[in-house]
């Protein structure tokens, strides 16, 4: 019963987080006419408002928000990029605010470009041993075994999340000390929305890191062949 319950707490707290981003995005997406414009409208003034010269605003597959470091291209959803909602406001506000970090040379913004390398080195590793097992298992004859390839996803994981967790302080920057103080004080959203916007950039700080912990359940998978 005690093994139960450890594993439904454990569940709850690696799946909860994702069912938390996801829900919150979701809930305050709703188009909003109030609003003076889009995410992508924003997103293309804070660019200009910031004089971020190199910087562009584009859209990409839904749900792949991002800031690209080597491209300097902010990259939105079309639901972001098009909509007039509170995520779509906040979200991209929240990408701006990497894209500032990062063009105007803030340590912050070495977080990203320290760690993430090292995460996917780890990831094409892990994925080499996945797929080259048979292989690897010829050369030194050890059998097929399910731990060990429970163990390899598992490690590779809990490295993913730890990454996140690294990166996290630079995921906060971005959400509330740049994105919050933008939307606070330029008037885009009346200052009735402010808890909102603050829980939806909590979400978007906390993305990756519900990411990553999805993937840690990828290690039952190995327990059912």
């Amino acid at each position: 019963m005690l093994w139960i319950i450890v594993i439904l707490i454990a569940v709850v707290l690696i799946v909860g987080p994702s069912a938390w981003v996801k829900f919150t995005l979701k809930r305050y997406a709703t188009e909003r006419k109030d609003l003076p414009g889009t995410g992508g409208e924003l997103a293309t003034h804070l660019v200009k408002r910031f004089e971020l010269n190199d910087v562009k605003v584009e859209t990409t597959q839904e749900g792949q928000d991002h800031f690209d470091y080597g491209q300097h291209v902010v990259r939105l959803s079309p639901s972001v990029f098009n909509g007039r909602s509170l995520t779509a406001v906040a979200v991209a506000a929240h990408e701006i605010g990497h894209a500032i970090a990062h063009e105007k040379k803030q340590k912050i913004s070495h977080l990203s470009s320290r760690y993430l390398p090292f995460a996917h080195a780890a990831r094409k590793i892990t994925t080499g041993l996945l797929i080259g097992w048979p292989a690897i298992s010829l050369l030194l004859h050890l059998p097929y075994a399910v731990p060990l390839h429970a163990l390899v996803v598992g490690l590779s994981g809990l490295l993913a999340v730890i990454v996140q967790l690294a990166i996290l302080p630079e995921e906060w920057d971005a959400s509330f000390n740049k994105a919050l103080p933008i939307l606070a004080e330029g008037n885009y959203i009346p200052q009735e929305d402010l808890p909102k916007v603050k829980k939806i950039l909590t979400a978007c700080a906390m993305t990756y890191v519900a990411a990553a912990l999805i993937k840690v359940l990828f290690v039952w998978r190995w327990f059912k062949r």
